[in-house]
């Protein structure tokens, strides 16, 4: 009876404490929108209402869908912090859903946050997905009193509740945590996940809300970073229930005295003992069992790995005879981390070999690790890596070897300019969307190139495109879309807004410098140039300053006066000026980009003004010159097989 008077008691206290539910951000993609009294109108009533019903007896966390047919097939989820109560889960959702579609009328996909929930809906499939596009940053005013301390502090509480939550089975991927940070002043810290993530994804989104907080956060005493699977959320207060997993001592039916505390940790020790020492027991067999599984594929797998990088090894003699000893006479180029020479093997095979720089600190053993992933790349619009060459201070790569040299040598040539008539350029924009494609979604791994520009394109001897220059790339985990990094590093007028200010890269960020290339293509013109003469504008500017006019034949490069499609023209406008949008969420995917470039009948949205480069001229030029905005690719303008390798980074 106590038991029950107190759980009412409880109840009716966490009632009358209960505030409105606090809004924090929202995002609408527009990539696609619904028709008002649709079917998938229909179908999405349908499930913010499952979504509501389910708030109060879900333990938090429901996800569902409505409709058969993929078009107007919608799933949607809620979450709820894992600390609230199910009447303040019930009242969260409930608004969530009322709300978000005033905020996002007519979107088919659509995210909102509240401080004590999350609900999204999509008309595509993104249960157990992990997903880190979109986020916001939400930070207090105030700065703490010691930056350095608090940081290293928040740091390593963030990591640990981090790998605490991913590795969570209970099924809650729930933490907080206190810490103290100063004699009075108490560190309060949230993460949680949404439950259907993997241990693996699950880290991959606590990661990158983590490596985003030194952008947004650094030195102040509240932050969280919202991201469509994950949270993550510290303060100087007590923003959660700090005690809501602690159940008050009982008293007896007559209220006359409490259990006492001895009683209490006489029954319940003895039991916590044993339930640790079975789980212990499982770990062990458990840790013992998949040790032996590994040695035994480890076994299975070194040999053809072994294999694989003998076979990709060239001796050092055979590339020093090659090259005729590395003779200025054989050298083609130059880049920021070696030179690169002709050379040609015994069998007549011509290769180009790109000489390492002595100073990198790059060991062996990773330097050839790092050969092997990249050599398993393959696609006709990427160069070709053949293999390597290790000997002692001396890293070589040697790839194949194309003739025509970059892009940037044909396009701002005024006496090759005319080799690139408008076919051949069009099938450049093709073959480089294709290379990029295959990059983010079609490799084993998700690749984000970083530097996308003319110089790294290269021609074959049929003026075919090859992305070449992996020396900033990222990998990325196949459910991982974005990441966060300090260091700034890439070619001014290239870089999204996004990258270039706050460091954040994504898939979005090469489709930005990929409309940037496009709009050099059809032009003839660098963006450069538009930064370094008088001229108000940069290249975006220009292009979307015609496009607005209806003189779009300004932008069009005069040697192709006589050549050009106009359809095909217009296409590509278009699509440019879609991929270098401010917003990344309004840039298209470059699945969708390969099908506009591939089909005539496939409908191009209306872009909107481009984004703009932060600064004026003079700023842009003293920025070339700053470490922190230089290529790592000091690439000469005309660049034979400039291809760089350095770290490629899992984030």
């Amino acid at each position: 009876m106590t038991l029950v008077l107190l759980s009412l008691f409880v109840l009716l206290h966490s009632r009358a404490t209960e505030a409105a539910p606090t809004y924090s951000a929202h995002d609408c993609e527009n990539n696609t929108l619904f028709t008002p009294n649709s079917a998938y109108q229909t179908n999405l009533n349908s499930v913010l209402a499952s979504l509501s019903n389910n708030a109060s007896t879900s333990n938090g966390f429901y996800n569902t869908t409505a409709g058969q047919s993929p078009p107007d097939r919608v799933f949607g989820l809620f979450l709820c912090r894992g600390d609230v109560n199910a009447s303040t889960c019930q009242e969260c959702v409930t608004t969530a859903s009322r709300e978000i579609l005033q905020r996002c009328p007519s979107q088919k996909e659509s995210y909102i946050w509240f401080d004590e929930c999350l609900l999204r809906y999509s008309n595509r499939s993104f249960f157990s997905r992990v997903s880190t596009v979109p986020g916001f940053n939400i930070t207090d005013s105030k700065d703490v009193e010691d930056p350095d301390l608090f940081n290293q502090l928040l740091a390593t509480v963030m990591n640990d509740l981090a790998a605490e939550v991913a590795s969570d089975s209970s099924g809650k991927k729930f933490a907080t945590d206190e810490k103290e940070f100063t004699s009075s002043q108490t560190l309060y810290s949230l993460v949680q996940c949404t439950p259907d993530l993997s241990e693996a994804n699950c880290k991959t989104c606590l990661q990158t809300a983590i490596g985003s907080l030194p952008s947004c956060c650094t030195g102040k005493q509240g932050g969280r970073f919202l991201l469509p699977t994950c949270y993550i959320r510290f303060e100087l207060y007590p923003f959660y229930q700090v005690n809501a997993t602690d159940r008050p001592p009982s008293t007896n039916s007559k209220g006359k005295r409490k259990i006492s505390s001895q009683v209490i940790i006489a029954i319940v020790v003895p039991i916590l003992v044993s339930m640790v020492l079975v789980v212990v027991g499982i770990v062990f067999i458990r840790r013992r069992k998949a040790r032996k599984n590994y040695n035994i594929a480890e076994e299975q797998n070194v040999g053809d790995e072994m294999t694989h990088i003998q076979s990709l090894q060239f001796d050092f003699d055979t590339i020093e005879a090659a090259t005729n000893y590395f003779s200025d006479d054989n050298k083609i180029g130059r880049g920021g981390f070696g030179e690169v020479y002709k050379g040609r093997l015994l069998n007549g095979q011509e290769i180009a070999v790109k000489r390492l720089s002595k100073s990198s600190g790059q060991g062996a053993e990773e330097f050839k690790n790092e050969v092997v992933l990249v050599a398993k790349l393959q696609h006709r619009n990427l160069v070709r890596l053949l293999g390597f060459c290790v000997r002692g201070e001396e890293k070589i790569l040697i790839y194949e070897y194309l003739p025509n040299k970059s892009l940037d040598n044909f396009l701002f040539d005024p006496e090759r300019q005319g080799r690139l008539d408008w076919s051949r350029r069009y099938k450049i924009i093709v073959g480089i969307a294709r290379g990029i494609l295959y990059l983010h979604e079609d490799s084993r791994l998700r690749i984000i190139h970083r530097d996308l520009k003319t110089s790294n394109i290269l021609l074959d001897e049929n003026l075919d495109a090859k992305i070449s220059d992996f020396g900033m790339a990222r990998i990325f985990g196949a459910e991982q879309t974005q990441g966060t990094t300090r260091r700034i590093a890439g070619t001014f007028g290239y870089m999204s807004p996004e990258y270039a200010m706050h460091g954040r890269f994504s898939v979005k960020s090469d489709i930005f410098s990929f409309g940037v290339l496009i709009l050099e293509i059809i032009s003839g013109k660098k963006n450069s140039q538009f930064f370094q003469s008088d001229s108000g504008d940069d290249l975006l500017s220009y292009a979307w300053k015609h496009w607005r006019k209806g003189t779009t034949s300004e932008i069009l490069d005069p040697t192709l006066e006589d050549s050009y499609s106009k359809p095909e023209f217009m296409r590509c406008i278009r699509i440019a000026l879609s991929c270098v949008q401010e917003d990344p969420a309004d840039r298209p995917t470059m699945v969708s980009v390969v099908l506009m470039l591939s089909s005539s009948s496939t409908t191009i949205p209306l872009p909107r003004k481009p984004a703009y480069f932060p600064g004026n001229r003079k700023e842009f030029k003293d920025a070339t010159t700053e470490s922190s905005y230089q290529s790592t690719n000091k690439s000469m303008p005309s660049s034979t097989n400039e291809i760089s390798l350095t770290k490629l980074h899992p984030r």
